[in-house]
């Protein structure tokens, strides 16, 4: 995909800032392919350090939107945004050192290294007891070691950062929500509309476990809302307008990076003429939770834009709207194809559960792709994030430039 411009209409009852920018990042799921968001975020970071615009060495962005993996690398950032730019090379720091092992585990068997029967019994007996096949605490422990939370209330208080938004789905009750810690308890950051609402909260690592919570895989996290526990899994689920937490919460110029592929290539030949395997449904279903509505939104706005467009100026003025430059970025790139390529570096069982499932090979390698947080792959991910930013150096130094 290449990155696009385009404006949005925006609500300036909903938190914009009149007569200054203000920019967000809005940063999409899908496990470990947001890798690529790191990437990209360093060549950004590199860019800014060296380009004609350059000022300073400030955090870029005041408003961060983060959803499922997105919604780690949002945090992350989030809690080294005082330290300005070396925020977006710690991220990529950050995927650089990560592995499966740190991410999630298969449930233990005592037969389960020897024998595929033994690993499949294990991931019957987890999905019975916790209803998913991974146990997703190794990234617990691994968020506690590597975000300092406290880092994200120093960001808002200095001014270094107006506020943070994680989104993820109740199970319970069906709503998308969006979780809020703002600089300012302004009101801006509660809203509510059909299916999704927001409320102010202070952002912990259950928030990010609920986020990050892929369906069938990883459980589901529990979480307080409306003074009620509800159940909540990844964000991407129902996610129909992400550019939303951003407009709602000021910004006016924003940077929005997915890592969804819609139009995915088929990677053999045969592929139409073959009855699809399990781990096709499986992927095709995962790129189904993780399908990137990020363009719609912008197409829906736009239409709306056209339309103020058409009006006077004085009649443009008395409405409640203002302009919002968006950029969106997409890997360039089939995903799949990568995966497939780097399968091999999984861990045996999880390759051997992958393998029977018939996800390592063909279009059943989508499913893969969620899960290889693998350095092969991972730095794979990284290098085309940074090729597409370099490619179009020159548009996102003018998004930067004031």
């Amino acid at each position: 995909m290449h990155l696009d411009e385009m404006n949005l209409p925006q609500r300036s009852g909903d938190g914009a800032l009149e007569g200054r920018v203000s920019r967000g990042l809005v940063l999409m799921g899908g496990g470990a392919r947001t890798a690529y968001q790191a990437g990209a975020l360093q060549a950004l970071a590199g860019l800014l350090a060296q380009g004609p615009a350059k000022t300073d060495q400030k955090f870029p962005f005041e408003v961060l939107i983060g959803t499922s993996a997105g919604a780690l690398n949002a945090t992350y950032l989030a809690s080294r945004a005082a330290d300005g730019l070396a925020a977006m090379q710690g991220l990529g720091q950050f995927w650089q050192q990560l592995r499966s092992k740190s991410v999630f585990h298969l449930p233990n068997t005592p037969m389960a290294p020897f024998s595929r029967w033994a690993t499949a019994l294990g991931l019957t007996l987890s999905v019975r007891r916790q209803g998913a096949a991974l146990d997703s605490m190794p990234l617990v422990d691994t968020l506690h070691r590597s975000i300092a939370l406290n880092g994200i209330e120093s960001a808002l208080r200095s001014g270094a950062l107006q506020a943070l938004a994680i989104t993820a789905s109740s199970y319970t009750s069906g709503v998308h929500w969006t979780f809020c810690q703002t600089a300012q308890e302004d009101g801006t950051q509660h809203w509510s509309r059909p299916g999704r609402r927001a409320e102010s909260q202070s952002i912990t690592i259950e928030h990010l476990m609920a986020s990050s919570a892929i369906p069938f895989l990883f459980p589901a996290t529990p979480l307080w809302v409306d003074g009620g526990l509800e159940y909540f899994g990844d964000g991407s689920m129902r996610q129909s307008s992400p550019l939303s937490p951003a407009v709602h919460l000021g910004a006016n110029r924003i940077l929005a990076i997915g890592v969804g592929q819609p139009q995915r290539d088929s990677l053999s030949q045969d592929s139409s003429r073959q009855k699809p395997s399990l781990g096709n449904i499986a992927g095709h279903a995962m790129a189904s939770v993780f399908h990137d509505t990020l363009l719609a939104d912008v197409e829906q706005i736009q239409r709306v834009n056209h339309s103020m467009r058409q009006l006077s100026p004085a009649l443009q003025q008395a409405l409640p709207f203002q302009q919002v430059q968006v950029l969106t970025l997409q890997p360039s790139e089939s995903l799949d194809a990568l995966a497939q390529a780097f399968a091999h570096e999984l861990p045996k069982p999880v390759l051997r559960v992958l393998e029977g499932l018939g996800a390592l090979r063909g279009a059943g390698a989508a499913l893969s792709s969620y899960l290889l947080f693998e350095p092969g792959f991972v730095q794979a991910l990284m290098e085309m994030g940074v090729r597409d930013v370099v490619q179009r150096k020159e548009e996102f130094l003018n998004f930067f430039a004031d």
